[in-house]
């Protein structure tokens, strides 16, 4: 996450955690004068979309007062979804032995995207196993990932997500 984001994230997540929510993530996507302000949130019987209105609601009263954002911007309140988004160090321990997909913000061993298996966090490193080789990768070096969550099976044996 970035610096504004991370400051975003100090600003809402009292709000949040108030509402009973956890805060999972929070987006900043600028795009010229107008951007995007996405704030992820979860809990463990799921997200509904009567949640979203009411994180919503008290996010943006909260942006209205403290004004971090310059110009005008859309707030999107959300769940992280089934391909979900890590945001935080402590995210990926509920993870383990998940299929995640990463991107560095430089290239470690000569390649910045990695797909594999989850296999740990090592003190800052996140350990991801790729074919027959296992990758520290710095946790502060990655700039994006996420998890592939296995697909639920219907009943006629398609997945269904």
């Amino acid at each position: 996450m970035s610096g504004r984001e991370n400051k975003l994230r100090d600003l809402l997540e009292p709000t949040v955690e108030a509402l009973g929510f956890e805060l999972w993530g929070v987006e900043h996507l600028a795009q010229g004068r107008h951007s995007v302000l996405r704030v992820y949130i979860e809990r463990p019987e799921g997200i509904s979309v009567d949640d979203c209105a009411l994180v919503s609601g008290q996010v943006s009263a909260v942006l209205d007062v403290e004004d971090p954002i310059s110009g005008e911007y859309t707030l999107e309140v959300s769940s992280p979804g089934l391909d979900r988004r890590l945001f935080a160090l402590a995210q990926y321990g509920r993870f383990f032995g998940e299929i995640i997909d990463l991107r560095l913000r430089m290239p470690f061993e000569g390649r910045r995207k990695f797909r594999g298996q989850l296999k740990g966090v090592e003190g800052e490193d996140v350990v991801v196993q790729v074919d027959d080789h296992e990758y520290l990768l710095p946790f502060d070096a990655i700039d994006k990932a996420r998890v592939e969550l296995p697909a639920e099976t219907g009943d006629d044996g398609r997945e269904a997500r």
